[in-house]
């Protein structure tokens, strides 16, 4: 369940943030106008010396509003919510779990089945999403990076870009500078933002958690699947 309590940070921070206005005011009015009068030479380096330290403080109470700002409590996202996503009969392979708004980022957890498959030659790749994948069960052969042609960005109104990696790009791998291995259940995959990967056999199935970094929070913070809300 997602847990959020903020109330007392928000206040910190609102507080650091007048607090930072203050500051930013007196080093405006030490700086004085532009215009210099005939002693304004002499004072120079003294008043140079307080704007700069009027702006340090400006930046450090600001810089001390953002950290408190940032969420205070964790998110669990359980086995149990695992299992009821995949047993959803909403979504298809790729189901977002959830996506939470860590501070400075988002932070998603999706889960994906896939069944047996052969000869793909396809992958994708996110624009400004990272994937870390951790293999639950079952194995398949992985290809990531490379040579890849006929390269066709996904629609922006889509599921995928909207709700589970971003702005994306499908395409198609060549066989020149790809890494091509098989992983199987304990296994983690880092597969950084704008690297295309994809599956091109699948024995049996495999099972996996993507948890997804999202610096430029593209995806929806608050997001949770529809199997785990009332």
């Amino acid at each position: 369940m997602l847990l959020i309590d903020d109330f007392e940070n928000a206040i910190h921070a609102e507080l650091l943030v007048e607090f930072a206005g203050i500051v930013l005011d007196l080093a405006v009015k030490l700086a004085g106008p532009s215009g210099r009068s005939s002693g304004a030479r002499d004072r120079e380096g003294g008043v140079m010396r307080k704007a700069t330290g009027g702006a340090a403080a400006v930046l450090w109470a600001t810089s001390a509003a953002a950290a408190l700002a940032q969420p205070g409590m964790a998110t669990d996202v359980l086995k149990t919510d695992v299992e009821a996503v995949l047993a959803s009969p909403e979504g298809g392979i790729d189901r977002q779990i959830r996506v939470v708004d860590v501070g400075r980022a988002n932070v998603a957890v999706g889960v994906l089945h896939r069944g047996p498959a052969s000869g793909a030659n396809r992958g994708i790749a996110h624009t400004d999403v990272t994937e870390v994948y951790y293999v639950l069960s079952g194995s398949g052969t992985l290809v990531t990076g490379g040579a890849v042609s006929n390269r066709t960005p996904l629609p922006p109104d889509g599921a995928v870009t909207q709700v589970l990696v971003g702005p994306s790009l499908t395409g198609a791998f060549d066989g020149r500078g790809s890494q091509v291995r098989e992983i199987s259940a304990g296994d983690v995959v880092v597969i950084p933002a704008g690297v295309f990967h994809g599956w091109s056999d699948i024995p049996d199935h495999v099972t996996y958690l993507s948890i997804r970094p999202d610096p430029d929070k593209v995806l929806p913070a608050g997001y949770a699947h529809p199997a785990l809300t009332p």
